[in-house]
């Protein structure tokens, strides 16, 4: 069996995040994104999570 870190806020290190939906339209309205967003109960700090895949998966 294998850990898997948990997941941590960069600027504090707090482990502790509250988790909200969010969806940002583009500019002219023609597509919609929808994002996770888990916000750090310690700094306020804001983590964004695209539902879909990213420029960074290479699979």
């Amino acid at each position: 069996m294998t850990d898997q870190p948990s997941l941590a806020c960069p600027l504090c290190a707090c482990t502790s995040f509250q988790q909200e939906e969010s969806r940002q339209d583009s500019r002219w309205g023609f597509t919609s994104h929808r994002m996770t967003l888990l916000i750090c109960e310690s700094c306020r700090y804001v983590l964004h999570f695209y539902d879909r895949n990213s420029i960074f998966d290479f699979d």
